[in-house]
């Protein structure tokens, strides 16, 4: 019996250790790398591919500095990073040749590879406790050069190599001075083409460019990471474009430009590959330094629909909520749902939708250049020490369109302004502003304004300014606060105002009528 239990013991340990030497992890300590800092590329992307041809795997990285240019990820494959790991990616930049497929700004090309890379494959996963760092600064350094030179500067062989392979690349007028450059850096991760992407736990820092940029794929979910990028150009946060089924959780951002952006292709390149960004989640997140919080567009020509963004702060970034585009884009941003947001120390506008981003072209007829915002609602939402709390500005041929702001309560030095939209409501919404009028409205129709105001309106100031607009109803307000004037109304085009159900006990002069206001434009 006890031979028979000791061959039987021997046995199960046998199978063990073979079990965990075939469970598909690789220690890249035992693959040829080195965590000592000195650059084991063909280590990482020899392991890469040994885990690939299994099936896939793990390539796990134990504590050390490791460094290394750019790696294409394969299906299956995970990247996992211990506590103490520092992955570091290469100032070279030959280590990013030769060019790859890949989406630059909404306009595909071919350019260097991203840091990592991966196209047409499925189930990759980046995570861990360990840090990333992309080592931007050369890249940085590089586009600075480009951009301040005063003249003509012989080009370097990239340059010369972009303009070889990009033969044709169609653009529009405006963005010339960006083609020009011939130099595009690479996004720290980008998948092309791909689904079943997770990124959870990693550190990001000092990317060349965007940093997390899945395009044209499917079921993306980034959770619990950090992304710590310094002042720097176009350094964005997470960057989804032409993406469905995204989902974007418990992750902490500070950024040289926008957190998360939302995007679907540039201009005629955009509409070429039509696809949309849809279905997408962002909740949980915190979010620092950065031009935007979350942001929509100006890319936005495949469209973007169906989103939600809630439980987030914004703290310090130049904008909070802020969906933009311009004529000539093209797309619809349409079902779009934001909730429960504490904005603070907001440097410009809190919430912005603005179709004039980026230039200021003339009316044309409605068409595929056309861009369309509607279905956009936003809720509950606190911003102190803001410069604008809000701003809507659509196009005359495309007015932005139902629009809803409910349970809303701003502190800073401008109000809202509602510029060419149609269905607008204000429901229980308090803007504390301390230059100008807390509502602004011009050139717009079909609007709510209930039970809004201001709790520190200004002496000469009405808390309501009303120019050419129509369609108007004021209802259920009572200013607790002695108030000079709740409304100003002005404009040939004023018409069917109507004031219901208000209490103006605390109002000296309740409607300020401009000189060219027609004598029944309001129903008191």
């Amino acid at each position: 019996m006890k031979i028979k239990n000791f061959i039987i013991i021997l046995f199960f340990i046998t199978g063990l250790n073979t079990a965990f030497a075939n469970d598909g992890w690789l220690n890249i300590l035992n693959e040829g790398g080195n965590n000592k800092g000195i650059k084991c590329t063909e280590a990482i992307q020899g392991a890469i591919e040994k885990a690939s041809k299994n099936g896939g795997g793990t390539i796990f990285f134990p504590a050390g500095e490791y460094l290394t240019g750019a790696l294409k990820l394969k299906s299956n494959i995970t990247i996992h990073l211990d506590s103490g790991a520092l992955l570091k990616f290469s100032e070279n930049f030959d280590d990013y040749l030769p060019y790859v497929e890949m989406r630059y700004e909404g306009i595909v090309m071919q350019s260097f590879s991203p840091l990592f890379y991966a196209k047409d494959v499925e189930n990759i996963t980046i995570k861990g406790r360990g840090v990333i760092d992309g080592q931007g600064k050369a890249w940085w350094n590089e586009v600075y050069r480009i951009e301040t030179a005063k003249g003509p500067i012989p080009e370097t062989k990239y340059q010369k190599m972009w303009t070889e392979q990009n033969k044709g690349i169609v653009y529009e007028p405006y963005y010339k001075r960006t083609i020009d450059k011939h130099f595009f850096r690479p996004s720290f991760f980008q998948a092309y083409n791909c689904k079943n992407i997770l990124i959870e736990g990693v550190t990001f820092k000092n990317s060349p460019f965007w940093t997390i940029n899945p395009e044209f794929c499917d079921n993306v979910t980034v959770t619990g990471i950090t992304i710590n990028n310094p002042h720097s150009p176009n350094t964005d946060g997470i960057n989804p474009s032409s993406c469905t089924n995204v989902h974007i959780s418990n992750c902490h951002i500070s950024v040289g430009d926008d957190c998360i952006t939302i995007k679907s292709g540039r201009d005629a390149d955009g509409r070429k590959y039509g696809k949309a960004t849809e279905n997408v989640t962002i909740t949980n997140c915190t979010m620092l330094s950065g031009h935007g919080g979350v942001v929509i567009g100006s890319e936005m020509s495949g469209g973007i629909k169906k989103i939600t963004i809630s439980n987030c702060v914004f703290d310090g970034t130049d904008r909070g909520i802020r969906i933009k585009s311009a004529r000539g884009r093209g797309g619809v941003v349409e079902d779009i749902r934001v909730d429960n947001i504490v904005m603070k120390n907001i440097k410009e506008e809190a919430i912005i939708l603005d179709l004039f981003y980026d230039k200021d072209n003339p009316v044309e007829p409605v068409t595929e250049r056309t861009p369309i915002f509607r279905n956009i609602h936003i809720s509950n939402v606190t911003g102190g020490n803001v410069n604008k709390a809000g701003f809507v500005r659509g196009i005359v041929e495309m007015p932005i369109q139902n629009i809803t702001f409910s349970n809303i309560n701003m502190d800073g030095k401008e109000g809202f302004t509602i510029n060419t939209a149609t269905d607008v409501e204000f429901h229980d919404v308090k803007v504390n502003a301390t230059v100008g009028s807390s509502f602004k409205i011009s050139d717009a129709k079909n609007l709510i304004l209930d039970n809004v105001g201001s709790s520190t309106p200004i002496k000469g100031i009405p808390v309501i300014k009303i120019d050419n607009a129509s369609n108007i109803m004021i209802n259920n307000n009572f200013p607790f606060n002695a108030t000079d004037i709740f409304i100003e109304a002005n404009g040939k085009d004023t018409k069917n105002i109507f004031l219901k159900n208000n209490v103006f006990n605390n109002v000296t002069t309740i409607v300020k009528k401009g000189k060219d206001l027609d004598k029944k434009a309001i129903t008191e």
